[in-house]
């Protein structure tokens, strides 16, 4: 019965994200914003909002160790899981912009805060709200960045006739499925590891972080298929930033988060080897299948460490 809750409300929370992002994007081109604002924060920020609700529904609930590897976790998918995917199946990837020089140090920027706020074991209302205002110059950064690119937003949305009222009522669905079924991800999560005898850690680094990283997979693909590759780093790079920064921000405001290094340090490890790869990569523009096959072993290094419970 759990697994069937946690399957639906996981369904919830990818498709309620998905209404979000596509009625985002239409006010987006009805106000004639750029493609790029478009895709490095409306859709960066929308793919996020399953993390952001399953952390806050776990930190309500006092369950610190969910909200954090949910992010760690989403963070490691994002990067190892959906890149690496992205660089395997898809030939001649060539980002137009320069995305180690203008973007790439914001996928490290957050991790080291994350790492220094939470060195004393703890992260509080102050951390958070200091969180919050890393995305705020963030999202000032890009817009500014942002006034310098030229182009056209390729996409059918473009075509439609704007409404507010449609628009409305998908935004409000889109909320109440990612409110709805973050909360029941949880609570059905946190029973499902009870009963596998594993911690709610290692559920939440896994199928929670798998599960909210789905949104961030499906935008990928679908700009793969457009030969978009600003788009996807773009998205990932906006992603990961907005889960150090909203959702792990929003959580411990919420409720003040605690992280044992000593006991998920590796995690840590694997969120952090992931980031420096992205630099590197865009650095040194690999954007081919061995980065893809690089990228993807770290994800198996994680899964392994969690999963060796049950081995």
């Amino acid at each position: 019965m759990e697994y069937g809750i946690f399957l639906v409300s996981m369904g919830a929370l990818v498709f309620g994200a998905n209404y979000i992002i596509i009625e985002s994007e239409r006010i987006a081109l009805h106000f004639n914003i750029s493609s790029f604002v478009i895709g490095a924060t409306l859709i960066a920020v929308g793919t996020s909002l399953p993390e952001m609700a399953a952390s806050i529904a776990a930190s309500s609930a006092g369950k610190s160790d969910m909200a954090v590897a949910n992010v760690l976790g989403s963070v490691t998918f994002n990067i190892s899981l959906v890149l690496g995917l992205i660089f395997l199946i898809t030939k001649d990837l060539k980002p137009k912009r320069d995305l180690f020089k203008n973007d790439s140090a914001w996928s490290l920027f957050p991790l080291m805060i994350f790492i220094i706020m939470a060195y004393d074991g703890t992260i509080g209302m102050f951390e958070g709200i200091m969180f919050l205002l890393l995305m705020v110059g963030y999202l000032l950064f890009l817009s500014k960045d942002a006034k310098s690119i030229e182009g056209e937003v390729d996409t059918e949305l473009a075509k439609e006739k704007f409404a507010w009222g449609k628009t409305l009522i998908f935004l409000f669905i889109g909320f109440a499925l990612v409110i709805i079924g973050a909360n029941y991800t949880i609570e059905s999560a946190s029973t499902i590891a009870r009963s596998l005898g594993v911690t709610e850690w290692v559920i939440s680094l896994i199928l929670i972080a798998f599960g909210t990283s789905l949104p961030e997979l499906v935008v990928s693909i679908a700009a793969a298929r457009k030969g978009n590759a600003d788009m996807i780093i773009g998205n990932i790079i906006g992603s990961n930033v907005a889960n150090f920064t909203i959702v792990l921000g929003s959580a411990a405001i919420v409720n003040p988060l605690t992280i044992d290094f000593s006991k998920y340090g590796y995690d840590i490890l694997c969120a952090g080897t992931a980031s420096f790869m992205l630099v590197f990569i865009t650095a040194n523009k690999l954007y081919n299948k061995s980065a893809g096959i690089g990228l993807l072993v770290i994800i198996a290094l994680m899964l392994h460490n969690s999963l060796k419970v049950f081995f």
